[in-house]
């Protein structure tokens, strides 16, 4: 005779659950034929049957076993509904309560209702407490009803609070240690919950650690934002069970993704959780837990994730993947998704463009400049242009000579390329920004000092770590223009002003040493800013007022290409003695005064035009600086 073919295990668990029905009818008195076979699980079996591994996992009895299967086996055979009613003397009523149960199955006990107990504890029944404890219907969750059919799925009422975070890809080595190491903690643990701590400044990484975390451990990975945990007690009491249930039921662990301002919500919600538990935040949270420090891959780390994301391409790129990985802050997630991207057309402007696409921007603290300035367009001695040119330089080659070389192993200050633009206003200290920003394919922001400089105690340097945090995953040049407004002398302390007033011109020095991009401070009086600031440049510039001849030079690159412009005497102009701020503010009045007129630009339109400005700076001109303009 040939052995039975195996079932799979759906069929399986089916036929073990039949068999425990047939069990519970007969137990109730049923009046009909035993089944002709017993079902017995056995080895055939990938898996246990639904209800042994729901009696194990909530650690229920025997009694407790049966009146599960009784209450679930009224919802599904309606003879065991009926046999309820029978012996409950109740036709109307087909349903299971505590006191038939008590009455007709083996190994009965009082606390198996309890709310502290399994069953009601994980919310496995409830009890219709309105007709009594003993006599109100017995109810099971719809979620446990359908376990034990067989259908494993999150709970509803969970969908749209969690999220399966998907595995992890690329990842740098420091986040891969932190992944074994963190594994290894929560294998070994026994207190419950079971919680790992993640803090810094890669969020995506500190996804991709966990799901490496819930690999190694061979569980799903749930994400849940601590902004959606309810603040009531209750409601969070009700959350966490519904949890700890389900990560018992689907075998999962749950990440919590912090931001600011949820942490006492969140302490309270973690005391009532058990299982795998992990949290991530920016700052370090005062919670009970394995911390580890997840922030973004360091500069060497990031051209290794460059090269491996790349794949073949990596050799032509070489110079490319420097300078992105030495100008902006990426996790691992972000460069493998830009180079998927951007896997056919690879140059520098498109990578430069992704790199920032995602990054969060500074539009209500800084305004963008597109900046379309060349060298060309720069009047200047020829040894500010070489310092300009190092400026550039330095930028461009931080990688090689920070990292590669070693100067960042003998310390981390001094990394920075802070830079100091001063002279009198409209020499082109702004322009000479442009021209680098341009030069180095990066983007250029101007802090508006009026949004980040704040009246209240601790609002500056709050918007100021914005500023720099956001400029450094921007990649971005920072411009703070007329900086003595903000970097000015530290004073004597008098009041709680004057110390607190220091307190923020201290945290920009820090700031300003720590930051590795480059940044541009701007004013027309050197003299004004703190000291401290000038040990901590790494260049002064100074932006002389333009002499005769950069004037000239100054006069006849002044008009675009495609303005009608009369035959000018620059050499005359040049005698005004004006910056070229001033210059360009001159000829573009001139060039309206032209379209008015309907005429080409002459002498004479920015003859009238330079009265004009003049009058607007109340300074007048001199007869000799305009003498035979017309």
């Amino acid at each position: 005779m040939n052995a039975p073919a195996a079932l799979d295990w759906s069929s399986a668990n089916q036929q073990c659950l039949v068999a425990e029905f047939a069990r519970l009818r007969a137990l109730l008195g049923a009046d009909e034929e035993p089944p002709a076979e017993t079902f017995v699980p056995g080895a055939e079996m990938s898996a246990p049957p639904a209800i042994d591994t729901l009696t194990q996992l909530f650690e229920l009895s025997g009694f407790e076993r049966a009146l599960l299967l009784l209450v679930a086996g009224v919802e599904m055979d309606a003879r065991l509904g009926q046999l309820c009613a029978q012996a409950s003397g109740q036709v109307n009523r087909p349903w299971a309560n505590f006191a038939l149960a008590m009455s007709a199955l083996p190994g009965a006990h009082w606390d198996a209702l309890a709310p502290t107990e399994p069953l009601r504890r994980w919310c496995l029944l409830e009890v219709d407490e309105s007709a009594g404890l003993t006599v109100g219907r017995l109810r099971m969750d719809e979620r446990v009803l359908h376990y034990l059919a067989g259908l494993n799925y999150l709970d509803q009422r969970l969908q749209p609070l969690l999220q399966v975070l998907p595995p992890a890809g690329l990842m740098c080595r420091a986040h891969i240690a932190v992944s074994a190491a963190a594994s290894a903690r929560l294998q070994g643990a026994v207190a419950r919950p079971r919680t790992v701590l993640l803090s810094g400044d890669d969020a995506q990484g500190q996804q991709d650690v966990a799901a490496d975390i819930a690999r190694r451990l061979g569980v799903t990975l749930y994400g849940l934002r601590a902004a959606d945990v309810p603040t009531s007690a209750h409601e969070q009491a009700a959350l966490a069970t519904l949890w700890q249930r389900e990560a018992a039921l689907l075998g999962s662990a749950l990440l919590i993704e912090l931001h600011d301002n949820d942490g006492k919500t969140l302490e309270r919600f973690v005391e009532r959780l058990g299982g795998i538990l992990i949290i991530a935040s920016r700052a370090p949270v005062p919670l009970d837990g394995e911390h580890f420090k997840v922030d973004r891959p360091d500069v060497p780390e990031q051209r290794r994730l460059w090269r491996e994301a790349l794949g073949r391409r990596r050799d032509e790129l070489t110079t490319i993947i420097d300078s992105l990985a030495g100008q902006y802050r990426l996790g691992a997630r972000r460069i493998a998704a830009i180079a998927e991207h951007l896997a056919t057309q690879v140059d520098l402007a498109a990578l430069h463009s992704a790199c920032r696409a995602e990054a969060p921007g500074m539009s209500e603290l800084a305004q963008l400049i597109a900046p379309c300035a060349e060298w060309d367009d720069l009047v200047l001695p020829e040894t500010q242009r070489r310092v300009l040119q190092q400026i550039a330089v330095h930028t461009r080659h931080r990688l090689t000579v920070h990292h590669d070389w070693g100067f960042a192993d003998k310390g981390a200050r001094g990394l920075g390329i802070a830079t100091l633009f001063w002279g009198d206003s409209g020499t082109g200290k702004t322009l000479a920004a442009e021209v680098l920003a341009n030069t180095l394919g990066l983007a250029l922001y101007r802090i508006d000092l009026s949004a980040v400089v704040s009246k209240y105690i601790g609002e500056t340097e709050k918007n100021l770590r914005n500023v720099f945090d956001r400029a450094e995953e921007l990649g971005a040049i920072l411009l703070f223009d007329e900086a003595d407004a903000l970097f000015g002398k530290r004073s004597e302390v008098k009041d709680s002003h004057d110390r607190y007033a220091n307190i923020e011109v201290s945290y920009l020095l820090q700031r300003m040493e720590a930051y590795r991009g480059l940044a541009i401070l701007t004013t027309n009086h050197k003299a004004a800013l703190d000291g401290a600031f000038a040990r901590r440049l790494r260049f002064v510039v100074h932006f002389p007022f333009p002499d005769q001849a950069q004037r000239e030079a100054l006069w006849q690159g002044v008009f675009p290409a495609a303005t009608p412009v009369e035959p000018l005497d620059y050499r005359k102009l040049a005698n005004l003695a004006v910056p070229g701020g001033t210059i360009r503010n001159i000829a573009l009045a001139a060039a309206f005064l032209a379209a008015e007129a309907g005429t080409s630009v002459g002498m004479p339109h920015l003859l009238r035009a330079a009265h004009i400005e003049a009058a607007k700076r109340d300074k007048p001109i001199s007869d000799a600086e305009t003498r035979g303009w017309v």
